[in-house]
């Protein structure tokens, strides 16, 4: 919960900087809301993909445009590593996970058969 915390409030920090004013309160306020309750679920591999995107973002920013940028790109980048973390996270699912009634007919073939 603490990482979820740490990154959507890191996102809705940066958020509320391109807004200014008084949405930089609600936008931190949000993005903490959301971080607790997408770290309560167990978002692990969500959170990892939010930092790393917005880690890379910030820094492709910064040398493409330059240091005015970089909370742009690294919105940017959060939201694309949010994606391609959901991406990567239902692949990884479904190709690396054992059909749960394979195991069940494997493990009923290997208990009759010792009679």
């Amino acid at each position: 919960m603490a990482l979820g915390v740490a990154v959507m409030g890191t996102v809705g920090v940066l958020i509320g900087i391109l807004l200014g004013g008084s949405f930089f309160y609600f936008a931190a306020g949000l993005g903490v809301i959301l971080g607790a309750g997408i770290g309560l679920i167990g978002g692990r591999r969500f959170f990892l993909g939010i930092f790393v995107g917005t880690f890379f973002g910030g820094a492709l920013a910064w040398a493409v445009s330059g240091p005015e940028n970089i909370t742009v790109g690294a919105g940017s980048g959060a939201a694309m590593g949010g994606f391609l973390g959901i991406w990567i996270s239902m692949l990884i699912d479904v190709f690396w996970r054992k059909p749960v009634q394979a195991v069940a007919d494997h493990e009923a073939e290997a208990g009759s058969g010792g009679g």
